[in-house]
């Protein structure tokens, strides 16, 4: 009878825990659908063009060590980083203007995701989110800012 129980408590959190899991990849699928997703190539594009953008970076500050999407001294302005964690508490100062496109990005794209999903909701018109994040703007063959400088990811073939 222990072992029945045992048996049934082990299927039961197994269960659970693959419930909370899928729950949290359907709530990163719906925020993509929601405010979409810009793929590294526009977002360059975007860059390279001068367009009035912000570029949100919303990991934690120990992730930002990875590195970054670089800025250059004319638009350092556009780029901005605060955490998801206090995007609701912050943005607001950081980000006056309602109407200005706003690409979030995390490490792979799910927190980005969720980021614009709130912005959104807190009335920013042109919220987005870069797909795939930082791994992909790096895997796309963009510079990534780091302590050593802007680098390139080197793809062995």
């Amino acid at each position: 009878m222990k072992n029945l129980l045992l048996v049934i408590t082990l299927l039961l959190t197994t269960t659970t825990l693959m419930a909370e899991s899928m729950g949290k990849m359907d709530l990163i699928k719906q925020a993509q659908k929601e405010v979409g997703e810009v793929s590294a190539k526009k977002l360059k594009s975007l860059l390279d063009e001068d367009e009035d953008i912000i570029v949100l970076d919303v990991r934690e500050s120990e992730q930002r060590a990875e590195g970054s999407i670089p800025s250059n001294d004319m638009n350092k302005e556009q780029f901005i980083s605060i955490t998801r964690g206090n995007l609701e508490w912050k943005v607001d100062k950081l980000i006056q203007d309602k109407d200005v496109i706003i690409v979030t990005y995390c490490r792979k794209g799910g927190r980005g995701a969720l980021a614009a999903q709130v912005l959104k909701k807190m009335g920013y018109k042109n919220a987005t989110t870069l797909k795939g994040g930082l791994k992909e703007w790096a895997k796309a063959g963009y510079p990534v800012k780091t302590g050593l400088g802007n680098v390139i990811l080197n793809q062995e073939k």
